[in-house]
C-alpha cells in the first residue's frame, strides 16, 4: 500500500483539526468528567456514519467505523483531559478556566484523532474490518482507560486485535515520530509516609522523639536503595517531592509526612522497589524508636509496546514521513501513561509525535508555557490513518472466504 497521498490528505483537514484543538484548549477539563470536550468531539464526528456510544462512569466517547468487508479491528486512542495548573503561554486561545490548562497535548491528541476519523470515513468502501476510536478522559492520574475497559471497551466479537496511540513531545524536529519497542514508559506509583515521633519543645530534643531527622534519613536511604539494590539496566526512580512537618520554629512536631513517586520499567523491579521502600522506612523508624505508616498507592502499570507492532509502526512511519523523521528510541521515558492498561490486553504501541515549535524555546510537557506546533498535527493525523489502513490491509478477509 502506498502512503504517498496520506500526508497531503491530512493537510486538507488540518484547519479543522487546529480549530477543534483550539476550542478544546480554551476550555480545559480535568479528570473523568469532561462534558464540554465530549460535546465538541461528538459534534465533530457527526455525519461520519460512525457507531457511537458514550461512557456511563466517565464522559468517554467510543466510535466505530465499519468497513465495507469483514476483517479485524484496530483501536486508535486520543485522550481528552487537562491538568490542574495555570497557563502562561499568552496564546490568543489560552485557557479561560482558572487553574486548568492543556499542558500535555491532549487537546491535540483528540483533534488529530477526529481528523483521522474523517479521512478513514472517506475510505470506508475500501476498508476490510473496523476502526475503533477511543476518546478517553482521565488520563492524568484518573485511570480513565481502565474505567473504559471495565465498561467493555475491549470486549465483544469485534474486539480490537491491535491498538495504537500518539503522544506529542518536544524532543525532535516538528512532525517526527519516535517509537520504542518493548518497555516504553514507566509505572507510576505513589508513596505516602507518616513518621510518628513525640513532640515537645525545640530546646529540649532529648525529651522528644523528633520525626524530622528520621524522615530525612528515610529520604536519603531511598536513594541508596535505588543505587545499590536496583539493576542499572532495569532502572527505578524514587523521588520524594514533598516533606511536611511542624508549625513554628520552637516546636518539635509529633509527625512528619513524606509524599513522592516511584517509577520503574519492569513489573519485577516495581515489586522489588515497592517492597524495599516499605522495608527501609519501617527499619529506619524502628532503629530510632519511632513508628511509621507507609501507604503505597499503585498507579499506572509499565507501558509495554509490542515489539512486532512497534516495528510495524516504525516501518509505516518511515514510508509515510521519510526515514530521517523517524527514531527508534533506545531507552524508556520515566513518565507513566494509562494506555498501558490497553496494551496489557491488546498488542499495540504508543508513539511520540514531535510538535516542537519551529522557533523560540520548546517548553516541556506540564510546563505553564508549553505550546504546540500546530502544523505538525497533520503528520499525526496521517500517522493514525496509515497505521490503521496498513494493519487492516495486512490480513484483509475477502467476502466469501
Amino acid at each position: 500500500m502506498t502512503l504517498s497521498r496520506l500526508l497531503d490528505d491530512a493537510k486538507t483537514v488540518l484547519d479543522d483539526v487546529i480549530q477543534l484543538r483550539r476550542r478544546i484548549h480554551r476550555h480545559p477539563e480535568i479528570g473523568l468528567s469532561v462534558p464540554r470536550t465530549q460535546e465538541a468531539v461528538l459534534e465533530a464526528l457527526d455525519g461520519l456514519g460512525l457507531q457511537i456510544r458514550t461512557g456511563q462512569r466517565t464522559t468517554s466517547v467510543i466510535a466505530r467505523l465499519t468497513g465495507a468487508s469483514p476483517g479485524r479491528t484496530i483501536l486508535l486512542r486520543g485522550d481528552m483531559d487537562a491538568l490542574p495548573m495555570p497557563e502562561e503561554t499568552g496564546l490568543p486561545f489560552a485557557s479561560e478556566v482558572k487553574g486548568a490548562m492543556h499542558a500535555c497535548g491532549h487537546d491535540g491528541h483528540t483533534a488529530m484523532l477526529v481528523g483521522a476519523a474523517r479521512l478513514l470515513a472517506r475510505r470506508r468502501e475500501s476498508l476490510a474490518g473496523s476502526v475503533l476510536f477511543m476518546f478517553q478522559p482521565g488520563e492524568e492520574g484518573y485511570h480513565g482507560a481502565r474505567v473504559m475497559i471495565e465498561e467493555g471497551l475491549l470486549d465483544g466479537p469485534d474486539a480490537p486485535a491491535a491498538a495504537f496511540a500518539l503522544h506529542q513531545t518536544h524532543r525532535f524536529v516538528p512532525g517526527a515520530i519516535a517509537v520504542r519497542p518493548g518497555p516504553a514508559m514507566a509505572s507510576g506509583d505513589t508513596l505516602s509516609i507518616v513518621v510518628r515521633g513525640k513532640g515537645g519543645h525545640a530546646s529540649a530534643p532529648h525529651d522528644c522523639l523528633d520525626p524530622i531527622p528520621i524522615a530525612c534519613e528515610i529520604v536519603q536511604a531511598f536513594q541508596t536503595l535505588v543505587t545499590r539494590r536496583v539493576h542499572v539496566f532495569d532502572p527505578a526512580v524514587v523521588s520524594v517531592t514533598k516533606i511536611e512537618a511542624g508549625t513554628t520554629r520552637n516546636v518539635i512536631p509529633d509527625t512528619a509526612n513524606l509524599l513522592g513517586t516511584i517509577r520503574t520499567v519492569s513489573e519485577a523491579t516495581r515489586e522489588r522497589v515497592l517492597e524495599g521502600v516499605r522495608r527501609v522506612a519501617a527499619g529506619i523508624a524502628a532503629a530510632h524508636g519511632a513508628e511509621v505508616d507507609v501507604d503505597l498507592i499503585r498507579g499506572y502499570p509499565v507501558t509495554v509496546n509490542d515489539v512486532d507492532f512497534a516495528g510495524f509502526v516504525l516501518d509505516t512511519a518511515r514510508d509515510l514521513l521519510g526515514p530521517e523523521n523517524v527514531h527508534a528510541t533506545s531507552h524508556p521515558i520515566m513518565a507513566s501513561e494509562d494506555f498501558s492498561y490497553v496494551l496489557q490486553r491488546v498488542p499495540g504501541s504508543i508513539a511520540n509525535l514531535s510538535t516542537r515549535p519551529s522557533d523560540g524555546p520548546a517548553f516541556p510537557n506540564h510546563s505553564t508555557r508549553m505550546v504546540m506546533n500546530e502544523s505538525a498535527l497533520a503528520a499525526g493525523v496521517a500517522m493514525h490513518v496509515a497505521v490503521a489502513l496498513r494493519f487492516l490491509a495486512a490480513l484483509a478477509i475477502s467476502p466469501g472466504r
